[in-house]
């Protein structure tokens, strides 16, 4: 079986194991098995590091349901295919040369050496940002909650990294909107998690790429394009949110507050899933940013989705290119191979095609609803972009029908728009025979 394969059903088997669990007596605070549909909604959510939710998680799940929902969203966002390999090599198993391969695909890794200390580094790194910001949160939580503050600051500082939008509070988290540094800090989590482990990894060793004779270590094209892009795109983010908003959701707001507020609401959509101030409130115009910012998702190799930020530079690039008579695209005076060009198509096509199709099937679905269409849009593209953001109660006013489209549409979204496509057409054929050449009219 195909890596690509095993990781698809590697997923699977985790959400059934997930469901089994989250439906158990000691998950759930009725205590006794029940409530199948929520358990495997549920467990697709948090696998595929989402967030949607048909039942209010507090109410629903013990704390043994909750810390369930934790661990699978840990394994969803280190993905089953890395957590395997630290185990193998925990237990000193040699790595296969295709689990090799696979995981150099995953992070982006050019060369074989040094990949299991790479590894090692992903989960220390994971583990030592998840727990230096629940120390940071905890001053102010224990004061939101006397007892519970650790628990509290644990499970919110794992789910911004991972980009998860489970709260055990109602209305997400706009309990902390006067709260400027827990905001701040979840926030600067939350890019953390979308840039990926291995521009961290990139930008705090600095020798990652250094040439073989000893060369000055340098930043890679992928870190530089990933760091610029998501700076881009969340001074974007940052500054129509402000200037849609000012009179709107931020009205009456004090200046540090809206500032705040404002950043976080940029960030979330990035494939979080958290918000701050009702989405449903949000203006239409505002709403269009945020789908398009959840399109785009994050990095590859890190816990947020989309058809990431890489894929979106290579696409501009490209068209650029295109504009200036050029054959081929360069990146920070480096050429990008056609292949990767290739690949950034069909990978945009992909996720645009997943969308339509989710689209038209929640229309299907939920023709005898009273969900609007805009709705249903914002639920398919958070679905399919595992941004985990709902319009309201749109999740849990969905039908039975309706729930199994979006919890597959997340499954293939957290695969990923190429992964996809290759799962389906596995295998790789070379023509032998040459055609003739022919123009054909487009645009």
């Amino acid at each position: 079986m195909r890596p690509r394969a095993s990781l698809a059903f590697g997923f699977l088997g985790l959400i059934v194991l997930g469901a089994i669990l989250l439906a158990s007596p000691w998950a759930r605070c009725a205590h006794q098995w029940g409530n199948w549909s929520a358990a495997f909604f549920t467990s697709f959510s948090a696998v595929c590091v989402t967030g949607l939710s048909i039942v209010d998680i507090a109410a629903e799940y013990t704390r043994t349901g909750q810390c369930f929902l934790l661990i699978l969203v840990e394994i969803g966002c280190l993905g089953l295919m890395t957590c395997g390999t630290f185990l193998l090599i925990a237990v000193g198993r040699r790595l296969s040369l295709s689990r090799e391969f696979s995981l150099m695909n995953a992070y982006g890794v050019a060369q074989i050496h040094g990949l299991r200390g790479l590894i090692f580094w992903v989960v220390g790194s994971m583990a030592t940002i998840e727990l230096v910001s629940a120390i940071a949160l905890y001053p102010r939580f224990k004061v939101f909650f006397p007892g519970d503050g650790v628990y509290y600051s644990l499970f919110y500082s794992v789910m911004s990294f991972c980009n998860a939008g489970f709260s055990i509070l109602p209305a997400s988290i706009a309990s902390f909107s006067d709260e400027p540094f827990v905001l701040l800090v979840m926030g600067v989590e939350t890019i953390l998690g979308g840039i990926g482990f291995l521009v961290i990894y990139n930008l705090c060793t600095f020798k990652f790429l250094r040439g073989s004779r000893g060369g000055v270590g340098r930043l890679s094209l992928h870190t530089k394009v990933v760091l610029r892009m998501s700076a881009y795109l969340l001074l974007i983010a940052f500054i129509s949110f402000l200037v849609l908003e000012w009179h709107g959701v931020l009205e009456g707001m004090q200046g540090i507050k809206r500032l705040t507020v404002a950043f976080y609401q940029a960030v979330t959509p990035r494939t979080c899933g958290f918000c701050v101030t009702p989405t449903e409130e949000l203006k239409p115009l505002t709403r269009l940013v945020y789908e398009t910012l959840m399109v785009i998702g994050g990095a590859p190799g890190s816990a947020a989705a989309g058809m990431k930020v890489t894929t979106l530079a290579v696409l501009i690039y490209t068209l650029r290119a295109m504009c200036n008579g050029e054959n081929e695209t360069v990146i920070h005076n480096r050429l990008v191979p056609n292949e990767i060009v290739r690949e950034t198509i069909v990978i945009a096509t992909a996720f645009l095609a997943m969308i339509v199709l989710v689209m038209g099937a929640l229309i299907a679905t939920e023709s005898n609803s009273n969900i609007s269409s805009d709705a249903l849009f914002f639920e398919a593209v958070s679905a399919v972009t595992t941004t985990g953001l709902s319009m309201g109660d749109t999740t849990s006013a969905l039908s039975p029908a309706g729930r199994i489209v979006i919890s597959i549409a997340m499954f293939f979204g957290r695969l990923g728009a190429l992964s996809v496509v290759m799962i389906i057409g596995q295998r790789e054929s070379k023509r032998h025979i040459r055609y003739p050449q022919e123009e054909l009219v487009v645009g």
